[in-house]
């Protein structure tokens, strides 16, 4: 195995339909194929505490959960799935590759619910325990083809793929405004192969590897 002198926290994002499950797959043979130990996981449901909150979130329900609540669940996921599996493996040394993290938040409660941003923010970095991801992957894609991709996949939709096109664009619109001018964030056009896609990924994740070694 490929030893590191840190761990890595890299995390995956973008509005649903974007691609990042079969992004995360590519990338995975990336990393298999340069021996690297790593880790993969999501929110929700990183943990097990996590899976009963995903089954909350996304199965949809009559009534809603309404925003504030929505939030409050995502952060109680977040707190448990840093504390009980992404810092344990940080600490191991490993690669944590994560399907969304702290910023969907900001982007779907904050952006697209109407939230205050600043107050998710604080309790992002709490239930974070302030540990921030050290690279970004936003999937970038319009929301007429997200929504195509989503209605193609003769899959149940969760609750935010139920959503109307007007709040997915809200998404869309905050996801581009969050990762403005971000070192840290890798813009990607979802539009490209998600094969040539890994490849710009890895390239990124060796290139940070390096200047830190």
């Amino acid at each position: 195995m490929t030893k590191l002198k840190d761990g890595l926290l890299i995390v995956v994002e973008g509005i649903d339909g974007c691609g990042k499950t079969t992004f995360i797959k590519n990338l995975k043979t990336k990393l298999d194929e340069q021996n690297f130990e790593y880790l993969l996981t999501k929110e929700p449901g990183g943990s097990s505490i996590g899976q009963l909150i995903r089954d909350i979130v996304l199965i949809p329900r009559t009534p809603k959960v309404c925003s504030k609540a929505e939030y409050l669940l995502f952060a109680a996921d977040r707190a448990q799935h840093s504390k009980q599996v992404i810092l344990p493996a940080l600490n191991e040394k490993k690669i944590v590759i994560s399907d969304r993290m702290g910023d969907s938040s900001i982007v779907y409660q904050g952006y697209g619910r109407g939230l205050d941003i600043p107050t998710i923010k604080e309790i992002n970095k709490w239930a974070m325990n302030d540990r921030q991801p050290d690279i970004i992957f936003y999937l970038d894609l319009d929301v007429a083809t997200a929504f195509k991709r989503i209605f193609a996949r003769a899959e149940p939709l969760t609750s935010f793929e139920e959503e109307k096109e007007d709040f997915m664009q809200l998404a869309k619109n905050g996801f581009d405004e969050l990762f403005k001018n971000r070192d840290n964030v890798l813009k990607l056009d979802a539009n490209e192969p998600s094969e040539q896609l890994a490849q710009h990924a890895i390239d990124f994740i060796l290139k940070q590897i390096n200047n830190e070694q």
